[in-house]
């Protein structure tokens, strides 16, 4: 079942202006960083808005490969689900689009994709005890 949002991603031209927006502009709180898994590069910066919510910005300026200006802004919606499995068995079992089947991503939480009638990309996220978003949260 469907607990809630998660986070919304977005595309961003220059972070650094993006998390001052962020924290000085709405309150949100610069809750972690996530580097790239196969070079440790960066590649998400994570801000708290509240309740378990967050919105992922991902470096998508111009020192970014490959970059394209349409390529800046909505990224995805991330929901939180209480079952991985179960979530995705409904989507195989309603004819959804079925973009990538359950897994554990680097951050430790099961994740799976599908699409909207429209190519919206949705994660579906169960989180995981050990994961950045978790300790962020029991931290607070």
């Amino acid at each position: 079942m469907i607990t809630g949002i998660a986070h919304t991603a977005f595309n961003v031209k220059d972070m650094e202006k993006m998390v001052a927006f962020y924290e000085k502009s709405l309150g949100f709180k610069k809750a972690f960083d996530i580097q790239r898994p196969e070079n440790g590069q960066p590649w998400i910066v994570y801000m708290y808005a509240a309740g378990g919510q967050f919105i992922e910005l991902f470096y998508g300026g111009k020192n970014q490969i490959p970059y394209k200006d349409e390529n800046m802004g909505f990224n995805h919606l991330c929901l939180s689900v209480d079952d991985i499995q179960a979530v995705w068995a409904k989507i195989v079992e309603s004819g959804a689009p079925q973009d990538d089947p359950p897994k554990q991503g680097s951050d430790y939480n099961w994740q799976c994709w599908t699409h909207d009638p429209e190519g919206n990309k949705i994660e579906l996220m169960q989180l995981d005890e050990n994961s950045p978003q978790m300790k962020f949260i029991k931290g607070l």
